[in-house]
């Protein structure tokens, strides 16, 4: 029985992407088959999870898949049968039309209303998974402040399941017995109905492949894939801010036959700078002066983004917090770029001579500063 996507994901259905994505994380999290090793439920709601995230994230098929809510195509959480999704007439004696579902329902039957596209691609046509998409690998990427700012490559290393090399991905230990599968009966899939409305899944027994060995490959347990990491070279844009996305489309899990090789989804993290940080395309920093150097003037060479070196004029009588601007050192985006700011900040000494302290006491009686 297919669920409402909104309670899968405990939101409801007014939510913003932002808090879709939270809803999503959080539980992916919580049911993740890594954090779950011994728990077959969790995998399951895990799939769940992820077909609501897959839904709902995207905006078209949110829309489309609201319009079916709205169309009343669901009834205590699960789906029900809408008027008019019978069998279509003139088909073959005992034969679904190409498009239809389980039980003789036609998602191409609800083409006038812009949804069997998008109900055909979560379901399967006819029942069954076809040219599924292989579930993305989302990640988090920490970046220096330079790389952000500039561009540049840094390797990522990502845990990816790879077909077993000892059994080939059929899951079977060596000279082992393979039969049908007594859970689906050979199809590989498993179909759940409410109402004389079903959905097909993968079976849970043999994986979807119809088929169970009378003994388990020993190197993947039955799996047919094992974990393994793999480092893939990421490209950052320049200008890149925090929690800016990039997809890497095919580069991800590797398919198995009938899939589309998944995607890499990466979120960027920046980490701070010792020395810049970031107000729009513009980088600021702070360097230190003397109380000389603020009152009579100075020249100082400022390092900026790129590693060089500049040389900024510092005009007697100088204010402590003051920012200095210099054009075109900053970042660059598009047609754009921006400036680099340069912050003074005096010091101030803790401790002065008694020569120093009495030409300051003299000073300050007159108005002014001295050393």
């Amino acid at each position: 029985m297919a669920k409402d996507f909104y309670q899968v994901l405990g939101v409801p259905d007014s939510a913003s992407a932002e808090e879709i994505k939270k809803a999503y994380r959080r539980l992916a999290k919580q049911y993740h088959p890594d954090a779950n090793p011994s728990n077959p439920q969790a995998a399951e709601r895990f799939k769940e999870i992820s077909e609501a995230h897959a839904v709902l994230s995207d905006p078209d098929k949110r829309k489309h898949y609201d319009q079916m809510r709205r169309l009343g195509a669901f009834d205590g959480g699960g789906f029900r049968r809408t008027s008019g999704g019978g069998p279509r007439a003139g088909g073959p004696a005992g034969s679904a039309p190409q498009g239809a579902g389980p039980e003789g329902f036609d998602f191409s039957d609800l083409g006038s209303f812009g949804l069997g596209d998008i109900f055909s691609s979560i379901f399967g046509r006819g029942g069954r998974q076809e040219e599924a998409a292989t579930e993305a690998i989302e990640t988090v990427v920490e970046i220096p402040f330079r790389v952000a700012a500039l561009g540049g490559k840094v390797p990522v290393r990502l845990p990816l399941n790879e077909t077993c090399r000892q059994c080939g991905g059929s899951g079977a230990a060596p000279g082992a017995k393979i039969t049908s599968c007594p859970e689906c009966h050979g199809r590989g899939t498993v179909t759940f109905g409410q109402g004389g409305f079903a959905v097909s899944r993968p079976c849970p027994q043999c994986r979807g492949r119809g088929k169970v060995p009378s003994a388990s490959c020993p190197a993947c347990g039955g799996a047919g894939d094992v974990r393994t990491d793999r480092e893939v070279l990421i490209t950052v844009p320049p200008a890149t801010e925090a929690g800016a996305k990039v997809r890497l489309r095919g580069q991800g899990q590797p398919a198995r036959p009938g899939e589309t090789p998944g995607d890499i989804l990466i979120t960027f993290q920046v980490q701070p700078d010792r020395f810049f940080h970031r107000e729009g395309l513009d980088v600021v920093c702070e360097v230190p002066i003397n109380l000389a150097q603020a009152v009579f003037g100075s020249r100082l060479r400022v390092r900026t983004l790129d590693g060089k070196k500049v040389v900024l004029r510092i005009p007697p009588g100088t204010q402590p917090g003051r920012k200095f601007r210099v054009k075109g050192l900053g970042i660059e985006k598009g047609d754009r770029k921006g400036d680099q700011l340069v912050q003074v900040q005096v010091q101030i000494p803790e401790t002065l001579s008694p020569e120093q302290e009495e030409l300051l006491k003299q000073f300050a009686e007159k108005g002014g500063m001295a050393f």
